[in-house]
C-alpha cells in the first residue's frame, strides 16, 4: 500500500523553479486566468478608446452582461455535474412570455404573474431532469427537445406576437437613481445564490462529485438521479428569472426573445475556468466569462466593427478558452 506523507493541505511542487516567485506569479495566473484576460482586455480598451472607460459604459457593460451571467449560472451546475442545458434560452423566453400572459391577459397581480413565470421555468426544467434522470436520455438531447418545446409554448401561449408588460413590471430592466442598474443587481443576488449552493450545501457538493465521476458518487452514497433532477430544475429557475429580467428591459414579453443566449451562456461558463468534463467550475468564474463577453462586444461595437466580425471574434475567443483548459489539465 502506497503511503502520501503530504500534509494535508500541502502540494508538492516538482516543476522548475520550486515555490519561487516565478513560479508563485504562474501559478497565480493560471488559477485567475479569467481574470487576467478581463483586466487585460479593459485596460487595451479603455487605450484603444475613449469612450469605453467611463461610469455610463461600464453600467452598460453590467446590464448587457446580466441576462447572460444568470442564464450562466444555472449552466454552471449542470456542466460542473458533467452534464449541459441547451433549453435555457428558450426557457427564459417561455418565462418571460407566461409573465406576460399572466399579468397582461389573465391579469393577475404582478407578485403572483412573477411567482408563476419562475414556477414556469422552473417546470420546464423539472420536465428536463426527469427526462435525463429517469428517461435515460443524455442531457444535450433531452435539452434539446426542451430548446424547441419552449420555444413552440411560447409562440402558442404569445400567438407569435409580443406581449406587453405592465409598468409595474418594467422597473426590473430599468436603473435605480442614475447608477444602480436593477438588472446588475439581481445579477449579483443570483451570483451570490448559486455560490451558496455550489459550495455551501449538499446539492452542490453532489454536483461536483458527479462531474468528477458519477459511478464513484453513486458508489459513495449520493443519490445521483435525484440531485440530477435537482440540478436541471435550478437550471431552469435561473433561466426564468433571467427571462424576466430581459423581459422588463424589452417592456415586453418576446417569444423570439434570447434566441441563442443558451450558447453565451455556455460560453460564459467555459471561459470562467469550467471543463466541459465536469467537476470543475465556480460561480465566480461564471460572471468573468460573461463579463469578458460583454465587454468584449461593448469594445467591439465601439471600435464600429462588424457584428459579423464579431461573431468571429467571439468564436475565437470561446476555442481559446478550451484549448487552454485542455492544455493546463495535461500540464
Amino acid at each position: 500500500m502506497a503511503i502520501d506523507t503530504q500534509q494535508p493541505g500541502h502540494r508538492l511542487d516538482k516543476r522548475p523553479g520550486g515555490s519561487g516567485p516565478p513560479n508563485r506569479v504562474r501559478r497565480v495566473l493560471e488559477d485567475n486566468g479569467a481574470l487576467t484576460a478581463l483586466a487585460v482586455l479593459v485596460l487595451v480598451l479603455s487605450f484603444w478608446t475613449g469612450n469605453f472607460f467611463t461610469t455610463t459604459n461600464l453600467l452598460n457593460v453590467g446590464v448587457q452582461a446580466a441576462v447572460t451571467a444568470i442564464l450562466a449560472f444555472g449552466v454552471t451546475f449542470a456542466i460542473v455535474s458533467g452534464g449541459i442545458d441547451l433549453s435555457v434560452g428558450s426557457v427564459a423566453a417561455f418565462s418571460g412570455v407566461m409573465l406576460g400572459w399572466f399579468t397582461t391577459t389573465q391579469g393577475m397581480p404582478v407578485f403572483l404573474g412573477v411567482v408563476l413565470a419562475i414556477l414556469s421555468g422552473t417546470a420546464a426544467g423539472l420536465v428536463n431532469g426527469i427526462l435525463i434522470s429517469y428517461g435515460k436520455l443524455p442531457p444535450f438531447i433531452a435539452t434539446l427537445a426542451m430548446l424547441s418545446a419552449a420555444r413552440g409554448l411560447a409562440q402558442v401561449v404569445s400567438e407569435g406576437s409580443p406581449v406587453v408588460l405592465p409598468d409595474s413590471l418594467t422597473w426590473i430592466g430599468k436603473t435605480m437613481g442614475e447608477w444602480l442598474p436593477v438588472p446588475v443587481l439581481v445579477m449579483i443576488a443570483m451570483g451570490l445564490l448559486a455560490a451558496l449552493v455550489l459550495n455551501r450545501t449538499y446539492s452542490g457538493r453532489s454536483m461536483y462529485a458527479i462531474g468528477g465521476n458519477e459511478e464513484a458518487a453513486h458508489l459513495s452514497g449520493i443519490r445521483v438521479r435525484r440531485q440530477k433532477l435537482v440540478i436541471y430544475t435550478l437550471v431552469g429557475t435561473f433561466a426564468a428569472i433571467a427571462g424576466i429580467v430581459l423581459a422588463s428591459r424589452l417592456a415586453s414579453a418576446q417569444p423570439t426573445a434570447a434566441n441563442g443566449y443558451e450558447l453565451d451562456a455556455i460560453a460564459a461558463v467555459v471561459i470562467g475556468g469550467a471543463s466541459l468534463a465536469g467537476g470543475v467550475g465556480k460561480a465566480s468564474g461564471t460572471l468573468i466569462g460573461a463579463l469578458i463577453l460583454a465587454v468584449l462586444r461593448n469594445g467591439l461595437n465601439l471600435l464600429d466593427v462588424s457584428a459579423f466580425w464579431q461573431q468571429v471574434v467571439i468564436g475565437v475567443v470561446i476555442a481559446l478558452a478550451v484549448l487552454l483548459d485542455t492544455l493546463r489539465r495535461r500540464a
